[in-house]
Formats: C-alpha cells, sequence, structure tokens
C-alpha cells in the first residue's frame, strides 16, 4: 500500500491538536489530523468542560431557587428536571461541537478517521486501513482516559465513570463517589443539588488536593452544609455488587465501614492517554505516569515529534494544551515562540465556592526560597458578597519582596474564576499592588475585595 507523506500530522483532534493544525497550517500547505473519536471535538466540548459546566450552572439555579427564603422570596417548589437539563447540555455542547466539527472537516485539513500507532520514528500505521503516513513532523495529542486503580472489586464490578454521570437524564435515587480531586467534587456536588443522596469517600485528609489547604477547607464545609456526607483519611478495602446496591467497605479511624447506594461513581482520577501508540518504536519517552517528556518547546526524546494536553502535563488544563500545541506547531515551522509561561497560569475548581489561582502557588514559593509578603480578606466581611449570601471564602494575595511584584493569587468564594482574572492579568504585566491600587474597583462589586488585601500590601511593602 503506498505511504502518503504530509509536513505536519496531528494525532488527537481535541482542544490541544487542534490548536497545533491551527498553528501549523499558517505555515505548512499539507497538515492531517488523525482522529479515532467516535465523534469530533475532543474531551473539554463532548465529555469535560463545556457538558460538565453547563449541568453545573442548572444546579446553581435551582440551589439558589430553593434558597429562595434568604432573599425573601417564596418559591413553592424548585426540583430538577432531569430529562430537560440533560436535552440543554446537548444542545449547549452541539453549539460547540458543530464548530469543531466544521474547523476540523474544512479543506485546510486532511482529516483520517482512524487510530494511528507509530511503526518506526518517522512512520504511523493507521489500525483500521492498515495505510501507512510519514510527517516531517508529528503532534500527539491525544488526552487521557478514566484511571481505575487497583481497588478489590472495582475492574469487576460495573461503575459510572464521568462520561456516565455527564450523560445522566434520569435523577439517581443514591451514589457513592470514589475520589476527591476536581472531577470528583465538581459532579459529586451537581447530583447532591439536583437531588441524589451523595456519599462521597476521598483517600487523604481533604478533597482537592491540588488547591490549597485553607481552600479546601472552605469547600469541605460548605458540601457539608449542603447534606454531602463525606468521608475523608479513608483507606478503601472493597468495592462489591449486592443486590441492587453498590457495597463499599473502607478503613477510617481504625475501624472498618460500609455504605451502600443505588450507584458507584468511580472519579479516581484520570491517566494519560499514552499507552498502545507504539511510543518505543518512535523513540518517544515517557514518565512512569504515562505521562510522555517533553522540552520545553513540547519536543519529545524524538525531535521530530511532539506531544501537548493531558498526554504530556503538567497539568490538566485546556487554556495550557492550547497554548503547548501553539508552542509546537510555531517551533516545528521554525518561528522563534515563547515556552508556556506557568508562572503564570491560571486555574478553576468549578465547585460552589469556587476556588481560583493565579500565579506561583505559596508552597512553590518557599521551594524557590522566594521572600514574600502575602495579605487576605474573607468574603464574610464584604459588602456584595454578603448581600448576595455569598459568604463562603476569602481572596489571598502575595508579592515578592524582591521585585515589589504581585506573583501569586488565590479566591474561595462565590464566582471566583471571574475574579480571579483581575490578579491573572496583574501577575502577567509585572503590576505592583500600589499599582493596582491605581484601579477604580467599583462599588458595590465582588472584584472590589482585592483592594483590600492590595492595601495591606502595598502598606506592607512600602508602595
Amino acid at each position: 500500500m503506498e505511504t502518503r507523506h504530509f509536513e505536519f500530522v496531528v494525532i488527537g483532534g481535541g482542544s490541544a491538536g487542534y490548536a497545533a493544525a491551527r498553528t501549523a497550517r499558517e505555515t505548512f500547505e499539507n497538515v492531517a489530523i488523525v482522529e479515532d473519536g467516535e465523534k469530533l471535538g475532543g474531551l473539554c466540548i463532548l465529555r469535560g468542560c463545556m457538558p460538565s459546566k453547563t449541568l453545573i450552572y442548572s444546579a446553581e439555579v435551582l440551589h439558589l431557587a430553593k434558597e429562595g427564603a434568604k432573599f425573601g422570596l417564596k418559591i413553592p417548589e424548585a426540583k430538577a428536571d432531569m430529562a430537560a437539563i440533560h436535552q440543554r447540555k446537548l444542545a449547549t455542547i452541539e453549539d460547540f461541537a458543530s464548530y469543531r466539527r466544521e474547523q476540523l472537516e474544512s479543506e485546510r485539513f486532511h482529516l483520517i478517521r482512524d487510530r494511528a500507532v507509530f511503526v518506526d520514528e518517522k512512520t504511523v500505521e493507521l489500525s483500521e486501513s492498515g495505510e501507512r503516513i510519514t510527517a516531517d513532523h508529528f503532534m500527539i495529542a491525544t488526552g487521557s482516559v478514566v484511571n481505575t486503580p487497583d481497588v478489590p472489586g472495582l475492574k469487576e464490578t460495573p461503575h459510572w465513570t464521568s462520561d456516565d454521570v455527564l450523560d445522566l437524564d434520569f435523577l439517581p435515587e443514591s451514589v457513592i463517589v470514589l475520589g476527591g480531586g476536581i472531577v470528583a467534587c465538581e459532579l459529586a456536588q451537581f447530583m447532591n443539588r439536583v437531588g441524589t443522596k451523595v456519599i462521597q469517600i476521598q483517600r487523604s485528609a481533604r478533597i482537592l488536593k491540588e488547591a490549597s489547604a485553607e481552600a479546601s477547607e472552605v469547600v469541605m464545609k460548605a458540601f457539608r452544609d449542603e447534606g454531602l456526607t463525606l468521608h475523608t483519611e479513608t483507606g478503601l478495602e472493597s468495592v462489591a455488587k449486592d443486590g441492587e446496591d453498590y457495597v463499599v467497605r473502607f478503613r477510617k479511624n481504625g475501624e472498618t465501614c460500609e455504605v451502600r447506594a443505588a450507584h458507584l461513581f468511580n472519579a479516581l482520577g484520570r491517566k494519560p492517554n499514552s499507552s498502545g501508540l507504539g511510543l518505543e518504536k518512535a523513540g518517544v519517552e515517557t514518565k512512569r505516569s504515562g505521562h510522555i517528556i517533553v522540552n520545553d518547546m513540547q519536543q519529545t526524546a524524538n525531535p521530530r515529534i511532539y506531544a501537548a494536553g493531558d498526554v504530556a502535563g503538567p497539568h490538566e488544563i485546556v487554556h495550557l494544551a492550547i497554548m503547548q500545541g501553539e508552542v509546537a506547531a510555531g517551533h516545528a515551522a521554525g518561528k522563534k515562540v515563547d515556552p508556556v509561561n506557568y508562572d503564570n497560569k491560571t486555574g478553576v475548581v468549578f465547585t460552589d465556592p469556587q476556588i481560583a489561582s493565579a500565579g506561583i502557588s505559596i508552597e512553590e514559593t518557599a521551594e524557590r526560597g522566594m521572600d514574600i509578603v502575602a495579605a487576605d480578606y474573607p468574603f464574610d466581611d464584604h459588602g456584595k458578597s454578603i448581600l448576595m449570601e455569598a459568604k463562603y471564602g476569602y481572596v489571598k494575595v502575595w508579592a515578592d519582596k524582591a521585585t515589589g511584584k504581585v506573583i501569586g493569587a488565590e479566591c474561595v468564594g462565590k464566582d471566583a474564576g471571574e475574579l480571579m482574572h483581575a490578579m491573572a492579568v496583574a501577575i502577567a504585566l509585572g503590576a505592583s499592588p500600589a499599582d493596582l491600587l491605581k484601579v477604580h474597583w467599583y462599588h458595590p462589586t465582588l472584584s472590589e475585595i482585592w483592594s483590600y488585601p492590595l492595601e495591606d500590601l502595598a502598606d506592607e511593602l512600602g508602595g
């Protein structure tokens, strides 16, 4: 069979892959995208960011309606119509997916619906057609897949993944959620708010280990205040199906505990989708975690092959995947490109309250030996958040004493993901607290809360 040759081939048509292909097409005429998914669009659009945030927002509106008495409102009944919520989600993600399909299927790219496996350092074979493809440059953007850890009985017991929860069109009576990461927490709260009895089991002492201890404590309190049953500091012993029930046994406080529910949700994380790609034949090296090892230009150990997005890490964040894809394609095209600056990264957890961060974490500043000054302010002493009954959380800002610049911030509270961008801009532009106090912080707004810790920092820095 004849071998086709391209200048740039992307394996995976998600956010990182599409960004790389689009950027490569600015220079190269012959760009191919190999995608083996049943549907086009990628994880974020089809089974990640967009469907989950659509559902979470519906649950937030429902939660506010149920809390109507706090606002002087008489709302006789507020309940979830899961079939209608499901249809709204499908319609919403179709808007995004249809645009992505249109772009991928356009004449700008050669779209190949097949699975690519490397057979040598410059060739892939398509699993279904058997055709071989060579390229001047490849980029691997195959994303991540659900991780099923070695918990006794878990692999043998039918269970939900995040895909199943995002596709619910009925109201589950009860569910056990295994895990305390971002996906686990966002979807556990969603199900709890629509009316499901939720039991969440986390191994460590707190959920959301990616966030600060202080931030996770706020969210844990909110979860428990809303009636979600949360077990922390546990050791899973077994998972099984007993008649119509799912049974999970775990150790806690030196004793064996047992919980039962109608459904089981495995939310114990994801892992890089790097197996079965023939990477060893291509000279591409991976970490023990399965992440593909790349340099700051996203090149693998084989310089003609790049990797970006969840399959490479170090963060499973869509906008970073897009930036990595653009860096890879620009470098392959011979352009002068800057690597992704992770010191400016932002992150958001869409629980309620939300957790948002920007810049270098306080823990990392300590590891780097940086001398910082930090200040915070609570939402329960802030005008706009009080009148909104949004009293959980705080804002916190820290600056580098050596330069006087803001280098990091954290916000836990109502719409933290929106509020964080004020600090993200400041960090990216190298602003000082005194610079930021030149801003007209409008009263009363949620954003105004940033001015209070900034005033403290400016005083301490002498700015």
